[in-house]
């Protein structure tokens, strides 16, 4: 493994979880889990950001998540969450690491995240204006 970047859980790693290895990342089961089959593909090197990876990390991490996602579907589950989140203003914890890394949650119809979460986000949702579209497209593309 890498050298240890202050005290990253994700540097250093209890090998038991591994799934699987490669040279620039490597796949484990997330402690704690949302749920049954809940992985991470993490980064070898300490980085935070996807634009931070070099060419070499970017296909190795994207085909570990292809590979683990048809696994998922496969064998566990007919739907999978994939996510990777950007928080810097979210100090680390148990349950938020700043090392990049994506989250593949296997999903099954109403599961118990559906239940506790995913029933409450249907309200926050809300129609794409117009006027909304041209001013963030501006921003972001000029």
């Amino acid at each position: 493994m890498t050298a240890v970047k202050n005290d990253c859980p994700f540097c250093e790693f209890n090998e038991d979880r591994v799934l699987k290895e490669g040279k620039h990342s490597y796949v484990i089961f997330s402690n704690p889990r949302l749920m049954p089959g809940h992985l991470l593909v993490i980064t070898r090197r300490h980085i935070q950001r996807l634009s931070q990876m070099n060419n070499e990390e970017r296909d190795e991490v994207l085909n570990f998540v292809t590979e683990f996602e048809e696994r998922i579907l496969e064998k566990l589950s007919k739907g999978c969450d994939i996510r990777q989140n950007f928080k810097p203003y979210v100090e680390n914890s148990k349950t938020h690491i700043k090392h990049f890394h994506f989250h593949l949650n296997p999903r099954v119809f109403e599961d118990e995240l559906y239940e506790k979460a995913d029933v409450y986000r249907k309200p926050l949702y809300k129609e794409l204006t117009g006027e909304e579209r041209d001013k963030i497209a501006k921003l972001l593309i000029g």
